[in-house]
This record gives C-alpha cells, structure tokens and sequence, in this order.
C-alpha cells in the first residue's frame, strides 16, 4: 500500500506542469484550433463556392463544363500550398511569440521565487525589480513592501536582543561580584549587602517586564480598551498620588484643567500609566520649582503636557528620547533605577490609542512633555464649578 502511495504521489509530480509549459501549452492549442478551423472550412467550402463562381461565366453557348475539374483542382493545389505556408508562418510566428509572452510572465515569479529562497538563508535586502506588465508590477511592489516591512522587523528584534543584552550585563557583573565575594569571604554578609542585591534584582526584573510589554506593543499583541472618559478625575488622582509622596523640599505638583472640557476616546489604565511615567521622569531630574499636568484642547485633539523646570535635555538629544535604552545621562539614570524604556513604552501607548508624543526641552530651564488624545464622536461637555475659565489646583 505504501509502495503504491509512493507511486501514485511520483506520477503526480511527474506529470505537473510548470506556469510557463501550461501557458505556451494553451496558446498553442488555441493556435492550433484556429488553423485547424480555419483549414477544414476552407477545404470543404472554398471548392464549392468556386463552382459556384465559375458557373456565373456561363453565358450563352459558352460553357467552362469542359475545363471545370481542371480549374477546380488547379484551385485546390492553389489553396493546399497557400494554407500550408500559412500554418507553417503562422506557427512559427504564434508560437515565437507565445514563448516571448509566456516567459514575461513568468520571469519576475521566478525571480520571487529566488529571492524568498535568500530571504530564507538571511539576506533580508534582496528586491524584486520592477516590471512593465503592470499587474506583475504591482505583485512586485507588495512583495517589495512586505520584504521591507520584515527586514524593518528584523532589524527591530537585533536591536532589541542587543540593548537588553547590555543593559543586563551591568547588573549580572554586579551581582556576580558580590555573590564571588560572598563565597570566598572576601565580603561580609551584612543588610547592607543584601539590599544592594535586592535592588539590582528588582531593576532587572523591571527591564525585563518593560522590555516584554514594548514587545507587546511593537507586535500588536497590547490590547487597548478605548471608550469615553473624563480626564478630570483621573489627572486629579495621579497628581494627588504624587504629591502624597513627596516630601516638603520636593517640586510642588500642579493641576492645569479646563472647567468645562469635551471627553476623549482613549483607555483610562494606558493615559494613567503613559502619566505616571511622565510625571515620574520630570520629579527625578526636577530638584526644585514645580511639576504640572495640563490638558488643553485643539481642534480634534485634547492635549496633555507635563510641564518640569528640572535640569532640562539638550537640543542634539531631543530627537533621541523615545528610543529605546536611551538615555541622556546613562550614569545618572542608573543609579535612580530607570530602564530607558520608560518613554518608548509612552510613545507606544499613544500611538496605540491615536495620538501623538511631543517633547520640548532647554537646559537649565525644564522640559515639557506632551500627548494627544482624540476626542470622543459625542463632544460632551463636562462643568465644573470653579469660578474662572481654568482650574489650577496646588496640591
């Protein structure tokens, strides 16, 4: 059974035919209808209609009975050579030009064919040329895009390994050293010790959770729950959670809101966590001054800054901030614990929900981070008694 199994499968591939066999294949056959056709007509009804003809030229006593089947088959050798040097031209001519036709066609698809071969084996930059047949100019084209598309990925996922990679490395070294020294008994257990390994722990676990939900993100695996909402409360409780925390030579936390505000279509879990780490980031590099949250609207867009007088970013860092594991002052940041994904999650996030991530900067002055959040389809309008155009709260 097997045998015959094996057997059968064998003839099946045997007898396949590529693309470019089965498209000459069909021209010649439509080619050999033709003069098939053409050829058993003529040989049946040109000698009749000839007859025909020649009895028109029968007028009175003159008659062409006599030399009638010599002109009859002196027309049918006539007809013969003329139709075979006809098929044989016609041929020749279809069946140069199906191959010509049929390899245009098929061409560009075996190229594909080889290139998806590279693509295989890791030469992500291989591309198809363009064609001038305009439909297998456009499959290449989409073949193009998702070959881009993909070395885009990969080249993603590279750097992704490579920065995670030295990113971990500097808390391994760390507490390699200490557990080395803490079996040979160069260092002392003490709760000192143990803190410091708890602490570079807790900051690879946190790298490792931020670097698997910007994975999410970047893949289309984070799901967004988008629905109308009123910011007011949330800003408020995110503003109020920090000031809580801070102690009295810390930045005062201010709350800028319109008193009557329309609602935005975006999800309340990712706005609060886009804003904590905004806040977050402006109270670590703000020593002194304020921190303040204000949302403002424009057009279709409701827009949410967070504005610092911290220490501030250079101009030629600014269009390097949201990269992932970058970091303006790489020792500074490792010592307060952050990861470097912390903006790159933020942009993400808004780009998930519709918006957009700005940021403006200048040294010694303060930074102001802000996003867009698209205003809901019902432009609601939800008042509040405060007396003025604008609430600002000092919390």
């Amino acid at each position: 059974m097997g045998r015959r199994t094996e057997g059968k499968q064998q003839f099946v591939e045997t007898t396949k035919m590529g693309l470019r066999a089965r498209l000459f294949l069909s021209h010649i056959i439509v080619m050999v209808v033709g003069l098939m056709t053409l050829f058993t007509i003529g040989k049946i009804s040109s000698p009749r209609f000839f007859a025909l003809y020649l009895q028109q030229f029968e007028v009175g006593e003159l008659t062409v009975s006599q030399v009638k089947p010599k002109l009859v088959r002196s027309f049918e050798d006539a007809w013969n050579q003329g139709s075979f040097w006809s098929i044989a031209v016609g041929a020749s001519t279809a069946g140069a030009l199906s191959y010509w036709v049929t390899k245009r066609i098929v061409q560009p698809l075996i190229q594909m064919e080889e290139i998806t071969k590279k693509f295989a084996a890791g030469h992500l930059e291989e591309r198809v040329p363009a064609n001038d047949i305009p439909e297998v100019d456009q499959l290449a084209a989409s073949f193009n895009r998702m070959a881009a598309s993909l070395e885009d990925v990969e080249q993603r996922r590279r750097e992704l390994v490579g920065d995670l990679t030295h990113e971990l490395r500097t808390p391994l070294t760390v507490l390699k050293g200490y557990l080395e020294g803490l079996a040979d008994g160069a260092i002392e257990p003490s709760a000192d010790v143990f803190q410091r390994l708890s602490k570079e722990t807790t900051r690879m676990q946190r790298l490792v959770n931020d670097v698997q939900e910007l994975s999410k993100m970047e893949a289309g695996y984070l799901p967004i729950k988008a629905r109308s909402i009123d910011l007011y409360s949330l800003l408020s409780s995110i503003v109020q959670r920090f000031a809580d925390q801070l102690a009295e030579d810390s930045p005062q936390m201010l709350l800028d809101f319109p008193s009557s505000s329309p609602l935005v279509l975006a999800d309340p879990e990712r706005v609060e966590q886009i804003l904590v780490n905004l806040i977050g980031n402006a109270l670590r590099y703000t020593s002194s001054g304020s921190v303040t949250v204000k949302a403002e609207v424009n057009l279709d867009k409701l827009w949410i800054s967070v504005i610092d007088t911290g220490q501030g970013i250079a101009a030629d860092d600014l269009p390097h901030v949201f990269e992932r594991f970058w970091r303006a002052d790489r020792s500074r940041d490792r010592n307060s614990g952050g990861t470097g994904i912390g903006l790159a999650i933020c942009r993400r996030l808004v780009e998930l929900q519709g918006g957009r991530i700005e940021v403006k900067s200048q040294l010694g002055v303060g930074s102001t981070f802000r996003f867009s959040l698209p205003l809901a389809p019902k432009r609601s309008i939800s008042s509040r008694d405060t007396g003025g155009n604008r609430e600002r709260s000092e919390i």
